[in-house]
C-alpha cells in the first residue's frame, strides 16, 4: 500500500467515526449557489467562500475553465438541485497561465511522464512513450485573468439552456492575500435579466 493511499485511508478512518448528522443531509445544496473553479491545491472554496457540508456545489477542474461538463453540471445544478446564483472564480498564479496549446501537444507527443518547468518554460525530462492524440484537445490554457473570466461567465450565460434569471458573477482569487475580487465586466455579462 503507497503512503498516500494509506494517509487517505487512515483520514476517512476518523472523519467517518465522527460523521454524525452528516448522514441527514439533503441531496441539494443547502444555499442554492454553485462555484466553478481551479483544482489548485491552493484553493480550498469551503474556506474562501465559508462553506460547510452540504452548502454548495463546487465544481472543479483545470483552471475553472467552463468546459462543455462544466455547463452539463451547472445546469443538472439549476435544474434539479436549485442553485440559483453560480460564480466563475479563477486565480492568480495559475498554471494554466504557463503554457500554450502547441507546448503541452508537444511535451505529451514525447513523452506521458511528468513534465518539469525550468528557466526556458516546461520540458521533458525523459523523452520517451509520447503520444499524438494531445494534438486534438484544447487544454484552454490562460492568456490573460480577466479575460478568461468574462470569456467563461459569456460562454455560460450565452448557452440556451442557462436561464436568464441566473446571476453569473466573476471573480479572480488572489493566491498571495486569499481575497477574491471582482472581474466587473464579467457579472456584467452574467447579470440576471
Amino acid at each position: 500500500m503507497s503512503k498516500i493511499l494509506e494517509e487517505v485511508l487512515e483520514a476517512n478512518k476518523k472523519y467517518a467515526e465522527e460523521f454524525g448528522e452528516k448522514s441527514k443531509l439533503p441531496i441539494p445544496p443547502g444555499r442554492k449557489f454553485s462555484i466553478v473553479t481551479c483544482m489548485d491545491a491552493r484553493l480550498d472554496p469551503a474556506k474562501f467562500a465559508g462553506l460547510e457540508e452540504g452548502d454548495a456545489h463546487v465544481i472543479r477542474n483545470a483552471g475553472g475553465r467552463v468546459t462543455e461538463d462544466t455547463i452539463r453540471s451547472l445546469i443538472i445544478s439549476h435544474k434539479l438541485l436549485g442553485t440559483q446564483e453560480w460564480f466563475i472564480i479563477h486565480h492568480t498564479d495559475c498554471g494554466m497561465l504557463t503554457f500554450k496549446n502547441d507546448q503541452l501537444h508537444e511535451l505529451l507527443s514525447e513523452s506521458l511522464e511528468t513534465a518539469a518547468i525550468g528557466e526556458d518554460g516546461w520540458y521533458n525530462p525523459t523523452k520517451e512513450g509520447g503520444s499524438e492524440a494531445a494534438q486534438y484537445i484544447n487544454f484552454l490554457p490562460i492568456r490573460n485573468l480577466a479575460k478568461s473570466v468574462v470569456d467563461d461567465v459569456r460562454t455560460v450565460r450565452e448557452n440556451p439552456l442557462v436561464p436568464a434569471n441566473i446571476p453569473i458573477y466573476g471573480y479572480i482569487y488572489e493566491v498571495e492575500t486569499g481575497k477574491i475580487v471582482e472581474v466587473k465586466e464579467a457579472t456584467e455579462i452574467g447579470k440576471a435579466k
